[in-house]
């Protein structure tokens, strides 16, 4: 019985559904019947788009550095970011709910909150198959000036919401996903665990589970370059020091 309650408990989204629909299939069985067929049509277009965001997510938070993404996204990255938020934004492909995991890679590689909000906003409006279309039913004139003030919208919005969520107030991830003592800091969240540390630097690192941990976090004198070293060899550039 604990068992059952606790699933419940973990899936509480998906007892809420499926509860609905027994109601409805007792209640109103045509509607019912109507309600599943609409799921069933969205959870295939999940399967078909949802692989290819998670591979996308896993490049991003594998392969591409911290830094890039703090340079072209981040807080410091000006009018360069938002025009290349605008622009990732503009062009992608799928439906917004493939959005939130690609944001949340971006997110925690130092993408700014602004910048977040942008492709969010023009992925979910203003993309540009969606144009293409809206000016073919709408008028090209219709299609421009809704353009215009989305787009004059969505940045006003970025600078908003920049100034009234910050990154704290957002879920963190369990502190397990992260290794940080001391000087050396360890993004597990982001480890490939392809062991180079650990043979690099076995006095510092090691492998458990197939992720690196930080077994000494506090450099010895003369053994900075060793450290250094390690940085520098990280493929998913997930090692730095404090």
């Amino acid at each position: 019985m604990m068992k059952i309650k606790r699933v419940i408990y973990n899936n509480k989204l998906f007892t809420v559904v499926l509860l609905t629909y027994i109601v409805l299939t007792a209640l109103i069985p045509g509607k019912a019947v109507q309600a599943f067929q609409n799921s069933l049509y969205y959870v295939k277009e999940m399967l078909m788009i949802m692989p290819v965001i998670l591979l996308l997510t896993s490049l991003i938070t594998a392969w591409v550095p911290r830094k890039a993404i703090e340079d072209n996204f981040g807080k410091g990255s000006g009018i360069k970011g938002s025009i290349l938020s605008f622009l990732l934004g503009s062009f992608s492909a799928g439906p917004i709910y493939a959005a939130f995991p690609v944001c949340k890679a971006l997110l925690a590689k130092g993408a700014s909150i602004s910048n977040i909000v942008v492709i969010l906003s023009t992925w979910a409006v203003i993309k540009v198959p969606m144009l293409v279309n809206e000016a073919k039913f709408l008028s090209p004139k219709f299609m421009i000036i809704r353009w215009i003030l989305t787009t004059i919208s969505i940045f006003l919005l970025g600078f908003i919401m920049s100034k009234m969520i910050k990154k704290e107030d957002l879920p963190q991830e369990k502190s397990n996903d992260h290794e940080e003592k001391g000087g050396i800091h360890l993004s597990q969240e982001y480890c490939i665990g392809c062991g180079l540390c650990a043979k690099i630097a076995p006095d510092y690192f090691e492998l458990i589970n197939k992720r690196a941990i930080v077994k000494n976090a506090f450099i010895k004198d003369g053994e900075e370059i060793i450290v250094r070293d390690v940085i520098g060899k990280c493929p998913a550039k997930v090692i730095s020091t404090t």
